[in-house]
């Protein structure tokens, strides 16, 4: 009788996560895990660059609980590093899921709540920490964290913790951990300062770059609506809903907090099957119950701004709908990376007024391919733009044409230099007289 091998167990896994990853159902590795896999157990150094939804957090954790194995002392002896506070739980709850058939111990610490609870779950005895750098340096100067146990350090989502401006707390940090350690950094970007930090801590590493940077996955189909008005998109976007069946698990993503905080009202009254939001101003525990009420499937859409385009993993969002087109390119990616994940498809559909197509020619540059435009429903009512708006537009595409053709003056200064000519010209007639 043939014996049945389930694909992991070539990376010589543990039976304990084995069986964690049959009960997750995850059928093949993703080329990201088959390549970093063997590295991370082999002991080197890995540079992991590859897009968002390809399975990057797994292709970190299941070597790390392997070469873990199991309960051990007090103190941490892996340490993961990461930009937010979702992403910290999003690691927590990975861990969780994959490790359930150990004793391995994990905590996260973050910023944004009291640390009472998390210095008492610190000092109980634990194997991994997941950490926001600020809470980490935190806790360690008031001597609840003991480092010198460290073995393995991971810095996730690299790119954004460094425009967030963690870099000198991430050198403070490895100034006090022990320099005799693994080190992982695993990125969607490879930017210069990415590169840069990795030359100061790496040690020959070996890098596993699966995709060119900053290219959307293929599972996710891409739209493209010109809008003229914030009114008129808004009007799209609850024609588009109007179809829960097609539209069954949407995010939705605005620059601004307030276009957000309208947005989730306007949608309240407008659609079904309930409607959460989450930004910076939003508070930590609010936050994590709106991502936790959409994850379940007990409302139907989430409307957030950037902080929820990186690291969150939820399956089987069917849509993500930029509302408004986000001026970090990347974030372009990291939003529609939302939808399409898993072995699942997505459709990512973004609307633009005429400002915006400026960033949408910067974004397809980025990306490598054009989005697809598609026409507008023709029983879209299209509202009047309002003169506040256009004001704004117009000034924005004229900021646009001076950045891209010197010497351009702009419209608004074109209406400045004709009233003034005008005026000079009144002057002197009157002076004639």
């Amino acid at each position: 009788m043939s014996v049945v091998i389930h694909p992991f167990e070539s990376f010589k896994l543990n039976k304990q996560l084995i069986q964690a990853i049959q009960d997750l159902h995850y059928s093949t590795p993703t080329l990201i895990q088959r390549k970093a896999i063997p590295l991370i157990l082999g002991g080197h150094d890995v540079i992991g660059i590859a897009q968002t939804g390809t399975g990057k957090t797994a292709a970190y954790l299941l070597p790390l609980l392997m070469k873990i194995k199991y309960a051990s002392g007090e103190h941490p002896r892996a340490l993961i590093l990461v930009p937010s506070k979702e992403l910290v739980l999003q690691i927590a709850q990975c861990i969780e899921v994959l490790a359930k058939y150990t004793d391995i111990r994990h905590t996260c610490i973050y910023g944004g709540v009291g640390a009472k609870k998390q210095i008492e779950v610190v000092q109980q005895g634990i194997d991994i920490l997941v950490a926001t750098p600020g809470r980490f340096l935190d806790l360690y100067k008031r001597g609840v964290v003991y480092v010198r146990g460290i073995k393995s350090l991971v810095l996730d989502e690299a790119d954004k913790m460094l425009d967030m401006g963690f870099l000198p707390q991430i050198r403070n940090i490895l100034e006090v951990i022990p320099t005799k350690r693994q080190n992982l950094l695993f990125s969607a970007t490879m930017p210069d300062k990415v590169a840069q930090l990795s030359a100061e801590f790496l040690e020959f590493p070996e890098k596993v770059i699966i995709t060119p940077q900053a290219t959307p996955v293929k599972s996710v189909t891409q739209q493209l609506y010109y809008v003229p008005n914030l009114k008129t998109k808004a009007t799209l976007l609850a024609l588009l809903l109007e179809d829960t069946t097609t539209f069954h698990k949407v995010m939705v993503f605005t620059k601004m907090r307030k276009t957000a905080e309208d947005i989730a009202k306007f949608l309240e009254r407008k659609t079904e099957g309930g409607v959460r939001i989450i930004h910076a101003n939003k508070g930590q525990n609010t936050r994590i119950n709106a991502l936790h009420t959409f994850k379940e499937g007990k409302v139907r859409i989430l409307v957030a701004t950037d902080v929820a385009a990186r690291g969150i993993d939820i399956s089987q969002v069917s849509h993500v709908i930029n509302f408004e087109v986000p001026i970090i390119y990347e974030e372009y990616v990291h939003r529609i990376g939302r939808t399409g994940r898993a072995q699942y498809t997505g459709e990512a559909i973004t609307f633009a007024n005429e400002a915006e197509k400026y960033h949408i020619h910067q974004i397809e540059r980025l990306i490598r391919q054009k989005i697809p435009v598609v026409p507008l429903p023709p029983t879209l009512p299209i509202a009047p733009t309002s003169f506040e708006e256009k004001q704004a537009i117009a000034r924005e595409v004229d900021w646009q044409r001076q950045k891209e053709v010197p010497g351009y003056q702009g419209a608004f200064h074109e209406k400045k230099t004709k009233k003034s000519s005008k005026k000079n010209a009144n002057f002197q007639k009157r002076k004639r007289r």
